[in-house]
């Protein structure tokens, strides 16, 4: 009662900025063309994170100063990137919902999210606030899907698809395509089944599920045992998806097949794990897929966003996706069919030597037949990148992205009866060994087509868990878990600027126009396990949004 108080005095006073807060699909769609406002995660269905404008560029960077910061109340961390709609800031978290002015970083109003006791997992949420015809559409750990009004944060309506007593939570962004909101959910650790839902967004009313794991007699099926593993054999969508309007068609990541032992899965290709899902979102039917890790042991997913663009391959024009995979390869597939056109090392791989261009499949190494024989093993990489966006610039053709360079070590364990809700992944593990100055990752660019890597920045004492973000000026926005907020030069990686935050660095940036003149905008806030595993020793928690402009 007392924010919403408070919220009818700030509108009486006529404080709220812009219009009234409504978009349309066609605003979605053109997210960019019009630089007021930041529609979509990543800047765009395409999830390019990159921005033409160039108002801030290599020759002036150094001149940006912060503009604005304020908190965002929350010590779990801060994941997401912000959505800007009107002059207003919509910013989530896995405590908060906020409408921030984005002129002063004044908060305009904030609701808190109501979670259900008895949850075993830290509240966070990836990827933005997500807006679409006068709501904000979030997730809670706790398996909620809500709809907030955007003008004054009360709640419109409120869903639950799933219990967390059985294993499963959620931490990603939904989307909405073609006027239907689709959600996913995590828990592939566990004794799950993935699915994605679709939703009417104005009523909350589900229109579809579609399963990840196909039951038996489906297409699918038969990559599965003829028994019962497929009711719990995982791919959790538990990153976002991008969309394209005008094949109408929505391309979402699953994770790892459930248990890694791939032995109660009679060590089959367990599909639609570790893929890519063309869905047609009117109704959740799959148009194509491809599957990145047949029989994931290593727990590499697939869940990274698929990146569009539309570029040319042997001097023909193809509609691509690119992915970042966490098994270690830069995939580049036709997004019209889902086939395999490209596929490189992003970082070092010893799993497979090299994926098969014709038919699709890994080459794998040894690592697999000595995991099975119970030999604890080193399994490079343990990611490729850190579940958060990598960034494509349309004029260069080069990926942008933050790498990791450490091993997976694990073994088989001893048998156990699965219990619901439970941890069910039937393999051990134990942390690699780190000293002062190990390279522990690099911020890359790199050709997707052919692997050639521009540039690379070594990354000493801390990984990356930040995302990139390029502009048409030149310049790549990242952050570090040490809390900098960092601009590099797009052509040579060198550092051109950076600015010491309250603590770690784990979301994305976005940059955008008020009244004419470029901001920039990251959310700081140490949080995610492998962010705290690294520095929750070194770094205070605490949210904040910061905001930078060049100094007048």
């Amino acid at each position: 009662m007392k924010t919403t108080r408070l919220l009818a005095t700030v509108m009486l006073l006529g404080l709220w900025p812009g219009t009234a807060p409504a978009q349309t699909t066609e605003e979605l769609v053109n997210d960019g063309k019009n630089t007021e406002n930041v529609t979509t995660q990543s800047m765009g269905y395409d999830r390019k994170s990159y921005s033409p404008l160039k108002q801030i560029n290599k020759a002036n960077v150094k001149g940006l100063v912060p503009v604005w910061t304020t908190s965002l109340m929350n010590d779990l961390g801060e994941l997401s990137a912000p959505t800007v709609y009107n002059g207003v800031m919509y910013v989530i978290n896995g405590k908060w919902t906020f409408a921030i002015d984005v002129a002063t970083g004044r908060m305009l109003w904030r609701t808190p999210v109501e979670a259900e006791p008895g949850g075993s997992h830290a509240a966070i949420n990836r990827g933005a606030a997500t807006i679409y015809n006068g709501k904000i559409y979030r997730v809670t750990i706790d398996n909620h899907l809500i709809a907030l009004d955007m003008k004054t944060g009360k709640q419109v309506w409120k869903q639950q698809f799933a219990d967390q007593r059985e294993g499963y939570y959620a931490t990603s962004a939904p989307i909405v395509a073609n006027g239907v909101l689709i959600s996913g959910m995590a828990g592939g650790e566990s004794t799950t089944r993935g699915f994605l839902d679709g939703w009417d967004p104005d009523t909350g009313k589900k229109l579809w599920r579609r399963y990840t794991i196909p039951a038996p007699g489906e297409p699918g099926s038969e990559t599965w045992p003829k028994d019962d593993a497929w009711k719990q054999g995982g791919g959790p969508t538990w990153r976002s998806g991008s969309y394209d309007p005008q094949l109408d068609l929505v391309y979402w990541g699953t994770g790892n097949a459930e248990p890694y032992d791939p032995r109660p899965r009679g060590e089959k290709d367990s599909l639609y794990t570790s893929s890519v899902l063309a869905i047609r979102p009117k109704t959740g039917e799959i148009a194509c897929h491809y599957q990145y890790t047949p029989n994931d042991v290593y727990d590499v997913d697939g869940t990274d966003e698929q990146v569009l663009a539309d570029i040319q391959v042997n001097g023909q024009p193809r509609k691509v996706m690119i992915q970042a995979n966490k098994n270690g390869f830069l995939y580049v597939l036709d997004r019209t069919n889902c086939k395999l056109i490209a596929a490189n090392p992003l970082v070092k791989v010893n799993w497979a030597s090299h994926i098969d261009l014709n038919t699709g499949r890994p080459v794998l190494t040894d690592v697999y037949k000595r995991f099975l024989a119970g030999e604890e093993v080193e399994i490079y990489p343990q990611r490729g990148t850190n579940a958060v966006p990598i960034a494509f610039n349309p004029a260069t053709g080069l990926i942008y992205a933050s790498t990791w360079n450490l091993p997976r070590i694990q073994k088989l364990a001893p048998p156990k009866p699965a219990v619901i809700g439970a941890n069910s992944t039937g393999t051990t593990s134990r942390q690699v060994e780190i000293k002062p100055g190990d390279v522990l990752g690099h911020l890359v660019a790199i050709n997707p087509l052919t692997g050639e890597k521009k540039w690379t920045v070594p990354l000493t004492d801390f990984p990356s868990s930040s995302g990139m973000m390029v502009t048409g000026g030149g310049v790549v926005f990242t952050g570090k878990l040490g809390g900098e907020f960092v601009a590099l030069d797009e052509a040579t990686g060198k550092t051109l600027w950076q600015f010491k935050t309250g603590s770690s660095i784990n979301s994305t940036a976005i940059t955008y126009t008020y009244k004419g003149k470029q901001y920039v905008s990251i959310a700081s806030g140490l949080g995610g396990g492998l962010a705290l595993r690294f520095a929750g020793d070194k770094m205070p928690t605490g949210g904040s949004m910061w905001t930078f402009a060049i100094q007048e």
